[in-house]
């Protein structure tokens, strides 16, 4: 199927952005294929150089970083993470084991997905200003000193937005500037990419794309905390980012080739697949490609190259759905992967219902072993916030996850507006619910009620 025919069905048919660029480059040089609008209702179109948050593509950019203080001597892979932070900081450590600069990048270092104090804060915060406003180095600092192990660093994969954030963080300190200055000064100004960073320009402001949820309704942009902006605060355009495969490919000469060829054959096991720095190394039908996708709360964006073909691939959209863009740039990298088949999401209709009915449904519910659903009332409204409960999680301390209102279509069912997720209440004969079922992207997990 011809790019702009996928774009076409992904967009006015499956209704998963306002928006699509793809961008390709081979030895026959770069091609961009774009659909849709910067915005619902806006007339403009996106193009090559529409600016979009990248979310966890910046950890190529951080990883990068690494591979190159390394080249330059001025790190080492195998250094204690802690030997780059000040004297003060105490990094949590295991059977005698410290978390390496390898182990923040290859997802090793046995840290949680993101830091508990961070969701704590956020629920604590009554004045405007976006959800990660306000947790400041301090914090992150606070979380590390009391944070504890449960395995021994390197000994494991488990993703970590955590660890890459610390990683970018230590970095800008260990050259004596902050991360954004870092990237732009070691990668964007010597490759020529002059829309990729975190502070937007003038310019960059006028072309960057709105950012939608799952249903397609327009949110803010992201503003992932500083201490962590190494995890996925960049935003970027097609055309730069194709400049960046460029470079990577050999297309493009670069001071940065050393470091890039490192990122590719530094790995270490990822499950089914490997982790290079930064990037995830797949092996189908025998062929090595190096990927990494991301997500924020408005967009989605994909990045994928193949070393012996010299073939690279950049997705972004802007929108945040559970099917994304990952499988357009799996299937322009390998024809033989398919392409998603996603669904529009569902119209939903609010209904008014008697608020002391709600009380039926306040409670916690396991909805998967490592998933516990909290649903709180405040008023006539009922809210739903997840506990991820997972193993290096300390017990009675689990995760928790952005509180999202919902909103009822029936009694005892209920949707979300800033995902494509509903919730239906099990009942007994006296009304009070004794489980729930979380209907998304096609799947229906029950819960069981615990309190």
């Amino acid at each position: 199927m011809p790019i702009r025919e996928i774009l076409v069905r992904r967009v006015d048919l499956q209704k998963q952005a306002t928006g699509i660029v793809v961008g390709l480059i081979e030895s026959s040089g770069r091609r961009l294929v774009t659909y849709g609008h910067l915005a619902k209702g806006d007339p403009r179109e996106v193009d090559g150089d529409t600016i979009f948050e990248i979310g966890s593509v910046s950890k190529i950019f951080t990883s990068l970083l690494l591979a190159d203080m390394v080249h330059r001597k001025e790190v080492a892979l195998d250094d204690p993470a802690d030997t780059y932070l000040p004297a003060h900081v105490r990094m949590p450590e295991r059977s005698g084991r410290s978390i390496t600069l390898r182990d923040l990048s290859t997802h090793r270092s046995g840290l949680p997905p993101m830091p508990g104090n961070l969701f704590a804060k956020m629920a604590k915060r009554k004045d405007p200003g976006g959800p990660h406003a306000g947790y400041g180095v301090d914090d992150l600092y606070q979380f590390l000193f009391s944070y504890s192990l449960t395995r021994d660093p390197g000994s494991e994969f488990e993703y970590s937005n955590l660890g890459a954030g610390l990683l970018g963080h230590l970095l800008g300190y260990r050259a004596g500037t902050d991360y954004e200055s870092l990237v732009r000064h070691r990668i964007t100004q010597p490759l020529g990419m002059p829309d990729t960073g975190i502070t937007l320009s003038s310019s960059m402001k006028q072309r960057m794309a709105t950012g939608h949820n799952a249903m397609l309704a327009p949110v803010a942009n992201s503003d992932l905390p500083t201490p962590l902006a190494g995890a996925g605060a960049l935003r970027s355009s097609a055309n730069d980012m194709l400049t960046l495969l460029e470079a990577f490919l050999g297309y493009k000469e670069s001071p940065l080739a050393p470091a890039m060829k490192a990122m590719f054959e530094t790995r270490c096991p990822a499950g089914h697949t490997e982790m290079g720095l930064g990037w995830f190394i797949y092996s189908p039908d025998g062929r090595q490609i190096a990927v990494h996708n991301g997500g924020t709360g408005g967009f989605r964006s994909y990045v994928g190259y193949e070393p012996k073909t010299r073939i690279g691939v950049v997705v972004l959209s802007n929108a945040s759905t559970v099917i994304g863009v990952d499988d357009i740039g799996i299937h322009l990298l390998n024809p033989k992967a398919p392409l998603a088949n996603p669904e529009p999401p569902k119209e939903h209709t609010e209904i008014h219902v008697d608020p002391k009915r709600l009380d039926h449904y306040i409670g916690r519910y396991q909805v998967t072993p490592n998933l516990v659903l909290e649903i709180t009332r405040d008023g006539d409204r009922l809210f739903a916030q997840g506990f991820a409960q997972l193993p290096q999680n300390r017990p009675g301390d689990p995760t928790g996850l952005p509180k999202f209102e919902l909103f009822a279509e029936g009694e005892n069912t209920f949707f979300a507006r800033v995902t494509d997720q509903q919730i239906t209440f099990d009942t007994g004969p006296d009304g009070r619910a004794t489980g729930l079922i979380v209907h998304k992207a096609g799947r229906d997990m029950p819960g069981v009620r615990l309190s």
